[in-house]
């Protein structure tokens, strides 16, 4: 198959194989599939689908409106939306069946008031604060918070499935304490009459790493698509098969001589004779600036370095005296088992972190998928 002038290409099977594994290695009753932000930028419907199919049985969004695109798409699994809008209105995510996390009296309000007009309850999860100071409901509302779900189930209003929060992963003494503050909110809740069946603190990290967060639910956000939350352990070291490759084609070779500046502000000269290919994408696919004269990429068998600025559209290699050719492939990022450059190499380059690199490839680079349970690929702007 031609590669695409630029494509990121997801391996639904490496999707599969990671929920798989994670399943077997955390061992609780229910894995949530984080697909929030078009599934990390790797497409959010497929993902779904592939995690689903691997044993995965909740998804989880950020906001309202990602999960009911996903409802649209033909999503029927519960769903869990956890960060709205001050003046959302909750009907059409109840009315979809949607779980709504919840992190205030006044959302609680909004989801009782939209339930009432709806005549339906609504399923709400409420989020605890317990350290990470975002949303979650303070300690100090706890009790009061608690009461006035109860209060609300009693009315047949709303009914609390879940209890949740999240974790700094600022270190061990910070998680312990987040733990322990967890567990407390939970006795509360139970002390005030609630009866929540589930019961979740750990995303990948302390999944993998923190028994005692696990519960009975883990979401798992970074590790769904193959790679590390850890700068110490790699993909391939925890069992995960990176996703996403990134790649395009050569779209021009030129020969410069020693001297030679390359693309704005001539951050690098030629130091010798040799062979520049152009790659047709740039910071407005989510190629990180910031890259720049940093990163490498891997055209045949080969790695070679970006040099010079990374524009809008485009950046340059150094191909020395390699025999490169127009229409050669380029891979950004890719499984590194592959021998390419990883989103963590990138993200090493950048600066930044691999969760980052993924998830900012732009809209204008094409999703396509390979997937082992079908006998064609399918394909997908994204």
């Amino acid at each position: 198959m031609v590669t695409a002038f630029r494509e990121a290409v997801v391996d639904l099977g490496a999707i599969r194989a990671n929920v798989a594994h994670l399943r077997a290695v955390v061992g609780t009753p229910h894995l949530m599939a984080v697909v929030k932000a078009n599934a990390y930028g790797h497409g959010a419907l497929p993902v779904a689908r592939a995690a689903l199919a691997a044993g995965a049985d909740w998804l989880g969004v950020a906001d309202a409106a990602e999960a009911l695109q996903l409802r649209t798409g033909g999503i029927d699994s519960p769903i869990l939306a956890w960060l709205h809008d001050p003046d959302v209105d909750f009907a059409p995510a109840i009315s979809q069946d949607i779980d709504l996390g919840l992190s205030s009296q006044r959302q609680l309000r909004q989801a009782a008031d939209a339930a009432a007009t709806l005549g339906r309850a609504a399923s709400v999860q409420i989020k605890l604060e317990t350290g990470l100071n975002r949303n979650g409901v303070a300690e100090s509302d706890w009790a009061e918070v608690f009461a006035l779900a109860a209060g609300y189930e009693r009315a047949g209003l709303l009914r609390v499935r879940g209890l949740f929060s999240h974790l700094s992963n600022a270190s061990p003494a910070d998680d312990a304490e987040a733990i322990v503050r967890f567990e407390r909110g939970v006795r509360l809740a139970a002390d005030a009459g609630l009866s929540p069946s589930l019961i979740h603190l750990a995303s990948t990290a302390a999944a993998l790493r923190l028994p005692a967060a696990r519960f009975n639910m883990v979401r798992i956000g970074i590790g769904l698509y193959g790679l590390s939350p850890f700068e110490d352990q790699s993909s391939h070291e925890l069992g995960l098969i990176p996703a996403m490759t990134l790649r395009g084609r050569v779209a021009a070779v030129r020969r410069v001589a020693a001297g030679a500046g390359v693309s704005y502000d001539y951050l690098w000269r030629a130091p010798e004779d040799g062979n520049l290919a152009l790659v047709p994408l740039g910071y407005a696919d989510g190629v990180p600036r910031q890259a720049s004269g940093a990163a490498s990429v891997r055209i045949g068998a080969s790695t070679h370095p970006i040099v010079g600025r990374i524009a809008m559209d485009q950046f340059v290699v150094d191909v020395g005296q390699g025999d490169v050719a127009v229409g050669d492939t380029v891979v950004l990022f890719g499984d590194p088992a592959t021998g390419a450059p990883s989103a963590t190499d990138w993200a090493d380059a950048a600066g930044t972190i691999n969760y980052e690199i993924v998830t900012r490839i732009g809209h204008r680079v094409p999703r396509s998928y390979l997937d082992p349970e079908r006998s064609a690929p399918a394909e997908e702007e994204g």
